[in-house]
């Protein structure tokens, strides 16, 4: 059964909307659920994209130029390829301008002076273009790029196509790079990259036929075997990966591109799990962040979401993750880990406390209420009932949630308590209560979490709230004047005392000039509760 969104408005962290016609929009959705940008004047152009599969994970950056030439560059990265020293980004990378169309001829002629007509993203990168040398031949070529699901390499699939009167003798080389790495900064020795070609020798290509080969960028342990792919079966993964994100947790509004954004976030939100040492590991990725958790990246941010998509690997990460945090339970009452990083073997606790016992009963609590498992509800609880005990015992004399920091790990200022570590347990105490219920634990539990929940929300609006910059709002911490776009965090999650002033300050005009929007968390039709959506980031120019 497909789940269905339909929403009033939908929760954005914070959108910066500038002054764009439809005019001068250069991506356009398609009935087939990509986007398209189909290629006119607007050269150069570049962009780039991140994809992933459970070994691996590439950047690409695509782009035309002025000529209307493909550019790309391949920002390689293998998570489970530690290196040294094994800490938080210690995946091995590699940019790589390898293109074995370079080595490729059409009737003597390399692949030059090409016309880029299209570029399109739908969880796959597809490029057309065409080439027309005339006496030589006239041939359209189709690229493909996308990450294997499973296996540790990129997957290139190319389509050439005779689209002129005279076959085409089309040249594919046998060619395979091949490089090693220093095994000393391996934490298991070496590591071989390799660039493999498919469908390499000589073809005749009549007219209107189509001639198909592929390439793979890959990496493995050195004294392991090199990796040999069908491209065909890997397309075929990716595409059943892709169609089963598609077809649940649809989004449903009157603006197309909205609709549109929501079905890329599934993908990315979706693929960017990685299989490692210590179980499936949610990632933020960007290059720097792989095989490991955070309080707030999985627990906070994603956890909760994955029982609204179906997608059984996520809720598996899910688990998986607050098991690793669980780890570090204990009855000195010391705060749980910011993160667990390589694969589960270490932890980064560089912020000191960010709040991270609130993002964990948060993410918990709600991660169980909207999966519907009593056994994993019953595996989660004495976490949940740690964390909201940690939180208690961490209230200030004003009753709000003492924290080194938050979220934002000293990017801006905190203060000693901040407005996002008290409403994240605000909701944590709700969301356990009617946990505590569903569970069949005595009626005390709660009564105690509601009880404490109120008192919260009193503190929250005794303590944070006030005038800034001239409207009803939040102070974000005790002293704070400048009006931040975390100020949303209390209408995410319930508390409305100020959403007048607070919704008039997030869309408020500043002296940038610049309109910025901060939408609180939406409501599903289906269960009358709000999904979890990354805070705000970033303050108000």
């Amino acid at each position: 059964m497909k789940a269905r969104l339909i929403y009033a408005f939908l929760g954005l962290s914070l959108v910066t909307l500038p002054a764009t016609s439809q005019s001068t929009r250069r991506w356009s959705p398609q009935e087939d659920g990509s986007i398209t940008w189909n290629i006119r004047n607007d050269l150069p152009h570049s962009d780039h994209i991140e994809m992933s599969g459970k070994s691996v994970s590439v950047v690409l950056r695509y782009g035309v130029d002025r000529e209307g030439n493909f550019t790309l560059n391949k920002g390689m990265v293998w998570p489970l390829l530690r290196t040294v020293p094994n800490n938080t980004h210690a995946s091995l990378m590699r940019r790589s301008a390898w293109n074995p169309l370079d080595a490729v001829f059409v009737n003597s002629r390399s692949l030059t002076e090409e016309k880029v007509e299209s570029i399109s993203l739908n969880g796959i990168l597809t490029v057309e273009s065409r080439f027309d040398k005339g006496y030589y031949g006239q041939w359209k070529l189709i690229r493909e790029y996308f990450p294997s699901t499973d296996q540790p390499a990129l997957i290139e699939k190319y389509s050439l196509i005779n689209t002129g009167k005279n076959s085409l003798q089309v040249e594919i080389p046998e060619e395979q790079t091949r490089s090693k790495t220093n095994p000393e900064n391996g934490v298991t020795g070496a590591y071989i990259m390799e660039g493999t070609v498919y469908g390499s020798g000589p073809h005749t290509v009549l007219p209107g036929d189509t001639l198909y080969f592929a390439a793979s960028l890959s990496a493995h342990r050195e004294g392991e075997p090199s990796i040999r792919l069908q491209p065909e079966t890997e397309k075929a993964k990716r595409m059943d990966f892709l169609k089963q994100l598609a077809d649940n947790l649809i989004l449903e509004t009157p603006d197309p591109v909205i609709n549109r954004m929501f079905a890329f976030s599934k993908i990315r939100a979706c693929e960017s799990i990685y299989e490692t040492k210590g179980g499936p590991m949610h990632g933020p990725g960007g290059e720097s962040y792989y095989a490991a958790i955070w309080a707030n990246d999985q627990a906070e941010y994603i956890n909760p979401y994955f029982p609204f998509t179906g997608y059984a690997y996520g809720n598996a990460s899910a688990l998986n993750s607050f098991r690793h945090f669980a780890r570090f339970m204990n009855d000195e009452w010391k705060p749980i880990p910011s993160s667990i990083i390589a694969e589960g073997l270490d932890i980064w606790n560089g912020a000191g406390d960010r709040g991270d016992a609130a993002m964990i009963a948060y993410g918990a609590s709600r991660f169980a209420l909207a999966g519907g498992d009593r056994q994993q509800a019953e595996t989660l609880w004495p976490l949940i009932q740690w964390c909201l005990e940690y939180c208690h015992r961490k209230l200030t004399p004003e009753g709000v949630v003492a924290s080194d920091a938050d979220e934002l790990e000293g990017r801006f200022p905190a203060g000693k308590a901040n407005l996002c570590t008290s409403s994240l347990y605000y909701d944590a105490l709700i969301s356990a209560a009617f946990l505590a219920k569903d569970l069949g634990k005595d009626k005390k539990t709660a009564a105690t979490y509601r009880q404490q929940a109120a008192d919260l929300r009193k503190s929250i609006e005794k303590y944070f709230g006030g005038t800034v910059e001239g409207y009803d709002t939040y102070h974000y911490y005790e002293g704070n004047d400048i009006l931040r776009s975390w100020i949303c965090i209390p209408l995410t999650v319930g508390i409305s005392e100020r959403k007048e002033g607070t919704i008039q300050a997030l869309f408020s005009l500043r002296a940038s000039g610049q309109k910025t929007v901060c939408l609180p968390r939406p409501v599903t039709a289906l269960s009358g509760t709000a999904p979890p959506c990354m805070p705000c980031a970033v303050s108000m120019p």
